[in-house]
């Protein structure tokens, strides 16, 4: 067996020069629904025959790893890892590879976009100077407020230097808090109850745990007019209580790029009309494709013990 899937939905649509060296390492490629996420159906019909994946943000399922008999990696083009069934992979003797770092700028650069427009209200004046309406609203200055950063990792601490270079307080709240990152006196580490209190401005790059973090208690204690920006995944916010807390204007603005399904339903949060909403398309920029591809294709050489040369 000598093929790869390619499930994700960047490399199946507009496939990627970097794929080329797995041909070159004498691998067939076998392509997924273009611009899609593969279904399980999907991946049942094909990744039985191939011993490496590359995959996006799709979910793998368990049955989807035990009809997979010769599959050796699954290797992300990203970091995250909550769609695959790890422990099982583990079991079944099936290596699971993510590419650190590979998005982180363009991640961060959304989330100073989305807090930009989500401060001035950008997307409501466009669309409404449109449709021949001159309405203006008022907005904010970001120098001087604070930023409250969930999730210190790599993408959390560029978005920290790019707050503090708009003249910006930034306060950070990691599980495994790296305090030898210490950019500026306008940063400070704090417990998550003093980033709720005390943010001007909340930006998410947590991973999922058991429950949302921003939910009804985290909501009740923001101040009033907070803006949420989400870059890091969907079920990291209540979004029953988001919407609550939007329609009685405790948030001003939320402005997410992540779903719980993707695509998503329009529902009441996405068709809210101080919700900025954007299709996951903080990776999505040649950069951070380039990066993330090469590196997950290094991944997939090296587990199976091929020249990974570029």
């Amino acid at each position: 067996m000598s093929k790869v899937y390619i499930g994700s939905r960047t490399l199946t649509l507009n496939g990627h020069p970097a794929l080329q060296r797995l041909k070159n390492a004498g691998l067939e490629l076998i392509f997924g629904p273009p611009g899609k996420q593969p279904t399980e159906e999907d991946q049942l019909k094909t990744l039985p025959e191939c011993i490496a994946y590359l995959a996006g943000t799709e979910k793998i399922s368990e049955k989807v790893l035990k009809t997979a008999k010769y599959l050796k990696v699954i290797s992300r083009n990203g970091v995250g890892t909550e769609n695959i069934d790890v422990k099982i992979a583990k079991a079944l003797g099936i290596t699971v590879t993510i590419t650190p770092g590979s998005n982180a700028q363009g991640v961060a650069e959304l989330t100073i976009s989305l807090m930009l427009a989500a401060v001035r209200s950008i997307p409501n004046q466009n669309r409404d100077l449109k449709k021949g309406q001159w309405n203006r609203f008022k907005g904010i200055e970001i120098e001087g407020k604070t930023l409250g950063i969930i999730g210190c990792g790599n993408i959390g601490k560029r978005v920290t230097k790019m707050a503090l270079g708009l003249g910006m307080k930034v306060l950070g709240f990691d599980l495994c808090a790296d305090q030898s990152f210490n950019p500026s006196n306008d940063f400070k580490y704090v417990n998550l109850s003093d980033i709720f209190k005390f943010s001007d401005i909340i930006s998410l790059h947590a991973p999922p745990g058991d429950k949302p973090i921003i939910d009804k208690k985290a909501l009740s204690m923001m101040k009033s007019g907070v803006c949420i920006i989400n870059t890091a995944r969907g079920e990291v916010v209540d979004e029953l209580e988001l919407v609550k807390a939007l329609n009685l204007n405790r948030v001003q603005y939320y402005a997410t790029d992540v779903y719980r399904n993707e695509p998503p339903e329009v529902d009441d949060l996405i068709s809210h009309p101080r919700t900025i909403c954007t299709p996951h398309i903080g990776a999505y920029t040649e950069e951070s494709i380039n990066r993330a591809v090469e590196a997950a294709i290094d991944n997939i050489l090296m587990e199976l013990g091929l020249d990974a040369k570029h």
